[in-house]
This record gives structure tokens, sequence and C-alpha cells, in this order.
């Protein structure tokens, strides 16, 4: 009995050590993750701030590519540089693909033809518009744009994991009231690896909309933006955006 009395005391001692060595909730410095939250948000706006500052010695070639259906209805490309003022100025390069009109069947009478025509083209042009809106949609998304994170983190719209190498970031209503975009962020490459975007059009249950960004380096290491998937599921749209073709100016 004086041995086993023994064993339990030693084997209870053991358990205790370790039980004071294993890290825990309550013994996080909760100012300390606070503070390498914010430190995470302020390297990934510096980087994307260094990247575009970096870009702008650069043309690129942009190709847009707009499907219904899985079938392409329009593709575009579009010459790419940065102006005095800091924006992107795309010069149109050939002529962008339309989409095609629906054949029209024989009608059985002038007057009831030219209203099932008119309806028609009221429907071409409406999903015209939406293909294009969608387009224009992934360029307020892509790249992110360091305000609009300030502007969300000032709201408190903002949070990052404290201590992984690969940080996870996330924004609630970066651009839209109830869109989120999630983002992995390597803080010792300082590049993003991943980006991910959930957002709509219009309204948030009838024109949902995910976004997909693959980044790569070009051969100087600058961070870009590679290629940019949204899909439209309630339209059966799928918009891609590729950036290709980079050269300094002046090369």
């Amino acid at each position: 009995m004086r041995i086993q009395s023994i064993v339990f005391t030693l084997a209870a001692g053991i358990v205790g050590v370790l039980l004071a060595q294993e890290p825990t909730a309550e013994r996080i410095d909760p100012a300390q993750a606070k503070q390498t939250k914010q430190d995470r948000i302020a390297a990934l706006k510096q980087s994307l701030a260094a990247n575009q500052a970096a870009l702008k010695q650069y043309t690129w070639t942009e190709t847009t590519q707009i499907k219904l259906k899985g079938e392409v209805k329009k593709t575009e490309q579009k010459a790419c540089q940065y102006g005095p003022d800091g924006k992107v100025i795309k010069t149109p390069m050939g002529s962008p693909s339309q989409p095609e009109q629906p054949q029209q069947q024989a009608q059985g009478g002038k007057r009831g033809g030219r209203l099932k025509e008119k309806i028609v083209e009221n429907k071409v042009d409406d999903m015209k518009d939406y293909m294009e809106r969608v387009a224009a949609l992934v360029h307020q998304y892509v790249p992110p744009d360091p305000e609009k994170i300030q502007a969300a983190q000032a709201a408190g719209n903002v949070d990052a994991t404290p201590s992984q190498q690969v940080s996870r970031i996330t924004i609630k209503n970066y651009l839209k009231e109830g869109d989120s975009v999630e983002l992995g962020f390597d803080t010792e490459a300082k590049k993003i690896v991943n980006y991910n975007v959930n957002s709509y059009l219009d309204k948030p249950k009838d024109d949902a909309l995910t976004l997909a960004v693959t980044w790569a380096p070009l051969a100087d290491g600058i961070n870009h933006v590679q290629q940019t998937n949204l899909h439209a599921a309630a339209k059966k749209i799928d918009v891609s955006v590729t950036n290709s073709n980079y050269k300094k100016v002046g090369q």
C-alpha cells in the first residue's frame, strides 16, 4: 500500500508538471494576440501597395472570357498599364467577340412575330448587360485594395490568425454589405497565396457570386494576379480574367 501511495504521488506530480507546461487559451496574452493580428494586416497592406508600385513599370495583356451555360459568349483582350494617376489604363486590342443572336423561328403573323422578336431582343440585351456588370464586378475585388481593407479594419470587419506562417485573413463587408473576402498571406514571403470572395450582384440570395484568384510571381519576384475565375450560379455565367505577357515599359 505504501509503495502504491508513493507511485500515485509521483504520477500526480508528473501530470501536474506537464499540465503546467502545456499552453492554454488562458495563458495567451490578449494584447499580444491583437497586436499580432494588426501586424499581419499591416504587412498585407504594405505588400499590396509594394506590388502595385512595382507593377507600374510593366505593361501586360488582360484577357476576359465570358461563358453562359458553358458556352463562350464573349472574349476580349486589353493592353494594360498604370497611368500617372495610379489607375490602370486599359486599351482594347482588336474587336471583341460578341454574343450570338438567337435564331428566330417562323411566326404565325407579323404582329405576333414582331412581339416575340422584341421579347427575345430584350432578353439578349438584359443578359449582355448582366454579363458585363458581372465582369466589371471582378475588377472591383481584384486586386485587393489597401484602402478598402483599411476601411473594413476601422469598422472592425477584419480578422487574422495570429500565429501561423500562412495567416488566414478574413474581411467582411469589403465592397458590399454581407460579402466576405478570405485570403492566405505568407507572412515570411510577404505574398498572398490564395484569395477567395463570396459576393453578389444585386441581391445576396438571387445573385450570389463566388470568386477564386490565382497568384503567381514574375521573374523579378513581384506577386501578381495571374487568373481570376468568377461563377454566377443562378445565371450559369462564368467569367475568367487572365493577365499575361508582362513586359517592362520601354522594352
